[in-house]
């Protein structure tokens, strides 16, 4: 089977430094009094990347909201962790559930810390003003990423985008409408796109093609699928990516940030105490396959059946444990303690791009360049090109390789909610395997955890939840 208030004041910064973004830590310091030069203010922007490893994030929460509810995962032993995870699985979440309110508490951190950036860097001076703009542009892209997560979790969600020095400033806001949300989505990283650099000497810093993709999947989301096209396409032709020859290569430990990803959450093992690795290795392995397995967001056996035996991705990325049980193998063993995984998180790479082009291309009713797009990825596993050639036919090509490319990188319930599926995929998921439960409207937006609504009550409840 398959009490957060959002004006979080001035933080106290507890950042860490990652392997790639090399910079000291930063450890309580009073933000009031911080950010006053080039180096405070390179410090912070540290704190922002890290906010991304934080649990209700790209550590462990924003992965599962992000699969377990549609066909792709779910949750072996529902009951463990209080059930949190089964909730996801089982279409039952309650407004107290722990993975809710720490998604929408650490996005509202990273979108506090993104806006401290913003609002004070404009009077910093840095010794190379190309520089201070590329910061800029990272903090407008993860603001933008995190206000695209959660307008497509919760639906209308309230939109700061200053810096929060009184706690009560933003109290009595209430929801702001998705369409705006997303109208400053876009404008953040339309200015991102205009001043970040197509490469960078940092490995895992947001750079052009990041802001471009990102953008482009937003107006994918939005069906603007001109603008749509536009921005993906500026990423094809930029030649700065492509695709790995081997599917094994693509998230092995000694290969990361190679030339098929575009960004990604950094993570380390074994470094500051064991602290900068994600858990996710462990509470997304099969129960009883290592110590402290949870059995969490694993693929469905029925997906791993989906894979051909010539398909080179079947093991690359999708194992299977002595138990019959998938597992993602995209996540890797940690070298140290178990729950210091050190596989960074992907979020967008250049497969990805290629689909959402073949996406794009099939509904401007352009089918040959479709196929092109989706053919890259398929010739890469292994497989022939593809049978479809109606738009219909198409769809269905393209959703099913998704599925298969994609798997364990937090794309498919968001893929179900853009292409209108949900509701008819999940249902007929449960119903063919046996299961009496019914997916309907409100589900297709997670409730808003219940300490920010007992916190400011102007933040009213998605419908169907209480």
């Amino acid at each position: 089977m398959k009490n957060i208030a959002i004006t979080i004041g001035l933080l106290t910064i507890l950042a860490s430094c990652t392997k790639e973004l090399d910079q000291d830590p930063v450890t309580s310091k009073d933000v009031s009094v911080f950010l006053r030069n080039e180096t405070e203010v390179e410090e912070y922007v540290n704190a922002v990347y890290a906010n991304l490893q934080y649990n209700g994030l790209y550590g462990l929460y924003l992965p599962a909201l992000a699969e377990i509810p549609s066909d792709n995962t779910f949750d072996e032993v529902p009951l463990n962790d209080g059930g949190m995870y089964g909730e996801l699985d089982l279409f039952n979440t309650i407004a107290s559930n722990d993975i809710i309110a720490g998604n929408w508490k650490d996005s509202y951190k990273g979108i506090q810390k993104a806006n401290i950036v913003l609002n004070r860097i404009g009077n910093i001076t840095y010794r190379v003003d190309s520089v201070k703009r590329a910061r800029a542009g990272e903090m407008r892209f993860i603001r933008a990423l995190l206000y695209f997560n959660l307008v497509r979790l919760y639906g209308d969600v309230p939109l700061v985008t200053k810096e929060t020095t009184d706690v009560n400033a933003y109290f009595g806001q209430g929801r702001t409408p998705k369409e705006t949300v997303y109208d400053q989505v876009k404008k953040d990283l339309t200015e991102a796109v205009d001043s970040l650099p197509l490469n960078s000497t940092q490995a895992g810093k947001v750079v052009k093609t990041a802001a471009q993709a990102l953008l482009g999947k937003v107006y994918l989301t939005l069906k603007d699928y001109t603008n749509a096209k536009k921005y993906l396409k500026a990423v094809i032709d930029s030649k700065k990516h492509g695709l790995l020859a081997n599917p094994n290569d693509i998230f092995s430990l000694s290969n990361e940030n190679n030339k098929e990803i575009i960004f990604a959450v950094q993570f380390s093992s074994g470094i500051n105490g064991n602290s900068e690795g994600s858990s996710m290795y462990q509470q997304f392995s099969p129960s009883a396959t290592v110590s402290g397995a949870k059995g969490h967001n694993l693929p469905v056996r029925q997906l791993y059946n989906m894979y051909t035996a010539t398909d080179t991705r079947k093991a690359a990325y999708v194992g299977l444990a002595s138990t019959g049980i998938p597992f993602c193998n995209k996540l890797k063993k940690p070298s140290t303690v178990i729950a210091d995984g050190g596989s960074d998180f992907v979020v967008l790479r250049y497969a990805d791009v290629l689909l959402m082009m073949a996406e794009v291309e099939n509904e401007l009713n352009d089918p040959g360049t479709a196929d092109d797009y989706l053919n890259e990825v398929r010739v890469r596993a292994g497989l022939l090109n593809t049978t479809a050639t109606s738009q219909a036919g198409l769809r269905a090509a393209i959703d099913m390789e998704r599925k298969l490319e994609l798997i364990g990188e937090g794309h498919r319930w968001f893929d179900l909610l853009r292409t209108g599926t949900a509701l008819t995929v999940m249902n007929d998921w449960f119903k063919n395997s046996g299961v009496p439960i019914t997916v309907d409207q409100h589900h297709l937006l997670f409730p808003i955890p219940i300490g920010q609504i007992n916190t400011d009550p102007s933040i009213k409840q998605n419908p169907g939840y209480h």
